[in-house]
């Protein structure tokens, strides 16, 4: 048996023990495209496993992640650090073995993997990423020119966003990204033709891919041309379909059975005497490690060290050049956000919107690796930056991106190419449609990544698109995401920090939303105090309120209005402002309960979007639980009572 075989074996072998182990996993994909990542992994990919996280790696994205058993071997065997130990604790509570691949918690994980379909974006994020930041740098190529590649099965392929991501890959023309498909006509439910029926081929070729075809999964020396060749592509990403046997091995291969569902010991014995490996369990030929080292090790060893002189060298010509490249590579700005944070004069008045489109363009000046775009409503939600070319095939140091109508693959492929690091991101389109967006958001916050969603028309003062634009629900959706950051500024102050604590965060996601009506500079409004999520915006006269308003967004002002005419009636009340509820609850209680009052039955919240999550703060909310309506905006706010009036009615009531 040649060494080839045997390493494949064996990776079969470590994957069927592994999951027997575990009595849990998927082992289908797994033994099916072991050929694939053997290929991959000893022929071409170029990392260093004692540099995990160097710059100029290669990336692998398993985005069909739950044959995560699979790569975990492929790392083990390839000297990151993962034992045989870890490969026995696969899912078991707190290994770095887990069901799906989590970045940061594996040794070589590129990306956090298995809701089908993110793995393919994310991919394309970390190809666009790489030609970004050659781009934006004299003589970029030396710092970085890598390949990513990415593998994904017929699942990955049926979810929206992958066609998504795959149209927009071939519109860039971001010819480095290679992507695997393992087409082995099975998922879980049973045959694919049960609900996929489709031409792939003509699919990603009307994309402007390459495709290129090999019908025997085992065969290595065909599966290494195609590689060979898709890595010679000037102008196309590529997709290498490869024809497997899902369960290769077991007495249930080629069917939905093996899936899911572990082989057993029986079946497991079965196929390791069809492959001809008769080892014991967990075992690995001391040849079959000496071949990875002789290939994957050695070659990474060497292109890292090859890639730390020419740094050395570069370093020499562009001094400044090397030191913000080096400064900005685990995606820490903080050097360079608002030497001197931007000033509003009193009196000032605009929608959010606007003042964050002047933001993004003061920031634009000093946060050199910003880069950003919308889903085609750069016009609406002020995503531009002026003075700056987009991103395309022809201008590579393009800013600003254009995403087409793709709000879900948008945000995924922001993740990748913060995942890849060097760049910060930002990306925008209506609050409503963050809907599209959330299963990305979840990703991002899971991942520690710090995504930034630029949301506009936070509320019902969308007015006339009615129901189907204005945001009821989302906001809660959004908080409820752990390590998702949500701020809803009432004024330009407000906005400034948002922005701010943003771009400072180096492990959390932030949303910041935005609004289409003009909002005023509110008199106590304090930008600094934002870092704490909530503060006073308005004090009472005396020494004690009697009331105190709870508010976010536009809906400060209208409190403060409020405030104004209660005292005039002898009621002094006091006015909160919590732009970021997150920042809030990590106060001590102490400071909370400064700041709210104490006395909880004396607070009522007011903010147009679900009352749900707010009662935590007050038992009072003047929330809307119900969709909107279509209408002028000043007509849809009024008919759903947001006025002063109604704010002093009720607060007259509960007192």
């Amino acid at each position: 048996m040649n060494i080839e075989q045997l390493s494949i074996n064996a990776i079969r072998a470590l994957a069927i023990d592994g999951i027997n182990k575990a009595k849990s996993g998927h082992p289908g994909m797994a033994l099916g495209s072991a050929p694939i990542l053997y290929t991959l992994f000893t022929k071409h990919i170029v990392t260093d496993p004692n540099n995990p996280d160097w710059i100029n790696r290669d990336r692998f994205v398993l985005s069909a992640g739950h044959a995560s058993m699979l790569l975990y071997v492929m790392l083990h065997l390839s000297g990151f650090k993962v034992t045989m130990d870890d490969l026995k604790q696969f899912r078991q509570l707190n290994s770095i073995t887990p069901g799906h691949p989590e970045v940061d918690v594996t040794p070589g994980v590129d990306a956090s993997s298995g809701p089908l379909g993110q793995g393919i974006a994310q991919a394309v994020g970390m190809a666009l990423a790489e030609t970004s930041l050659q781009a934006m740098y004299p003589n970029g190529e030396k710092l970085i020119s890598h390949y990513t590649y990415c593998l994904c099965g017929d699942g990955c392929l049926q979810e929206g966003i992958s066609q998504e991501a795959i149209s927009f890959a071939g519109r860039q023309k971001l010819n480095k990204l290679i992507l695997f498909y393992d087409c082995n006509q099975v998922t879980l439910d049973g045959a694919l033709e049960l609900s996929f029926h489709e031409d792939v081929k003509k699919r990603f070729e009307a994309s402007e891919w390459n495709v290129i075809e090999v019908k025997d999964g085992n065969n290595v020396n065909e599966i290494n041309k195609a590689i060979k060749k898709a890595k010679k592509s000037q102008d196309k990403p590529t997709m290498i379909l490869v024809h497997t046997i899902i369960g290769y091995g077991s007495v249930n291969q080629g069917l939905n059975k093996v899936h899911g569902s572990p082989l057993g010991e029986e079946d497991g014995k079965r196929a390791k005497l069809s492959y001809g490996y008769d080892y014991p369990d967990f075992f690995v030929p001391e040849e079959v490690y000496k071949h990875f080292k002789k290939t994957l090790i050695n070659r990474g060893k060497k292109a890292y060290s090859e890639w730390n002189k020419t740094f050395e060298d570069y370093k020499k010509v562009y001094p400044e050049e090397s030191t913000k490249f080096i400064s900005v590579m685990n995606n820490n700005v903080s050097t360079y956000v608002f030497d001197k944070d931007p000033y509003f004069e009193p009196g000032f008045k605009d929608a959010t919107r606007k003042t964050s489109q002047l933001l993004l363009n003061n920031l634009n000046k000093s946060v050199f690796n910003l880069i950003g775009g919308s889903a085609d409503v750069a016009g609406s939600v002020m995503t531009h930056i002026d003075g700056e070319v987009d991103f395309s095939p022809k201008h590579r140091e393009g800013r600003n991106i254009n995403f087409g109508i793709r709000e879900f693959a948008m945000a995924s492929i922001q993740n990748g190419m913060l995942l890849h690091k060097g760049l910060r991101t930002y990306v925008g389109c209506f609050l409503v449609f963050s809907d599209y967006l959330k299963p990305a958001i979840r990703m991002a916050a899971l991942s520690n990544l710090p995504s930034i969603y630029l949301f506009s028309h936070d509320s019902i003062a969308v007015g006339e698109d009615g129901p189907t634009h204005q945001p009821i629900e989302q906001l809660a959706m959004l908080r409820s995401i752990p390590n998702n950051y949500v701020y809803r500024p009432c004024d330009a102050n407000e906005l400034v920090m948002s922005y701010k604590n943003s771009l400072l965060s180096v492990d959390h996601p932030s949303c910041i939303l935005l609004t289409r009506q003009a909002l005023p500079l509110i008199e106590g409004s304090r930008s600094e105090d934002v870092y704490k999520g909530g503060y006073i915006i308005s004090k009472e006269r005396g020494d004690i309120p009697q009331f105190t308003l709870i508010a976010t967004g536009s809906e400060v002002s209208l409190c403060v209005e409020a405030q104004s005419k209660l005292l005039m009636q002898g009621i002094d009340v006091r006015v909160v402002s919590i732009p970021c509820v997150e920042l809030f609850l990590k106060q001590d209680g102490a400071y909370i309960k400064q700041v709210l009052g104490d006395n909880y039955s004396m607070r009522m919240v007011v903010e147009m979007a679900s009352t749900f999550g707010w009662h935590k703060f007050a038992p009072h909310v003047m929330g809307i639980d119900t969709f909107g309506k279509s209408g002028p905006a000043n007509d849809v706010i009024n008919y759903f009572n947001f006025t002063s009036d109604e704010v002093i009615r009720r607060v007259k009531e509960i007192i």
